[in-house]
């Protein structure tokens, strides 16, 4: 598929009454066609890889032309500029997500990106940090165990932005990282008991949030398995 046949295609698939749903959900960019993402998978799938075509999408800016580029783009051209330009494009969350599932991650710059986007200001640019290492956490299974524990002063920092999107990409990060593995979860549980002490409304639930899951029975039992 070409880009003219991907635009004709989500023209035809096109839902307007979603729309509404979607803004429910804190999906609101400006442009969309209002097209499910299992719908864009399977646009994704046919196009496969192609590092050209993903820059067009992304140019035209609507809602799923973005997410089309994120499925589609090649890790393996990826720049570093490229990566900081489209994050600093990020208008709301669901942008953010599947660009870090999708592509980001599997890029050689993933971690590094961690480090610059969590001392960025805006919410989006901050979340994508945060939004990585959760990704990261869960797909990057061979990584060492001191890769992710260099992400626990970033998570305390950052504990005290209150920005819901901000907020939620942090205690994101905390809970799947002390979902990896044992050690990593005891850890983690430590961290989470340090942000509980800082005086800040989003800190504490953060924290709380984390540690419900993080010390829940079944996370225990997952964890303990795992190790035995």
């Amino acid at each position: 598929m070409d880009y003219h046949e991907i635009i004709q295609k989500l023209e035809s698939l096109s839902s307007p009454e979603d729309v509404e749903g979607m803004a429910r959900f804190g999906i609101s960019p400006e442009k969309t066609y209002a097209v499910r993402i299992p719908d864009l998978r399977k646009i994704a799938k046919t196009v496969g890889k192609d590092h050209h075509l993903a820059a067009q999408l992304w140019k035209a800016g609507y809602r799923e032309t973005r997410i089309l580029a994120c499925m589609i783009d090649d890790p393996k051209q990826l720049t570093s500029e490229q990566m900081d330009r489209w994050t600093s494009e990020f208008d709301y969350w669901e942008i953010c997500d599947q660009c870090c599932m999708k592509l980001f991650r599997m890029t050689p710059y993933a971690y590094e990106k961690v480090f610059q986007w969590s001392q960025r200001k805006g919410e989006f640019v901050k979340r994508a940090a945060f939004t990585l290492i959760a990704v990261l956490a869960v797909h990057d299974k061979k990584a060492a165990d001191e890769k992710f524990e260099q992400f626990f002063p970033l998570i305390i920092r950052e504990a005290t932005d209150n920005r819901n999107y901000v907020k939620k990409g942090v205690n994101w990060a905390l809970r799947h990282i002390g979902k990896r593995n044992i050690e990593l979860n005891k850890k983690a549980i430590i961290v989470a008991g340090e942000i509980q002490k800082i005086h800040s409304k989003g800190a504490k639930w953060i924290a709380a949030d984390a540690l419900r899951e993080l010390e829940s029975e079944k996370v225990q039992e997952r964890l303990h398995r795992k190790t035995n």
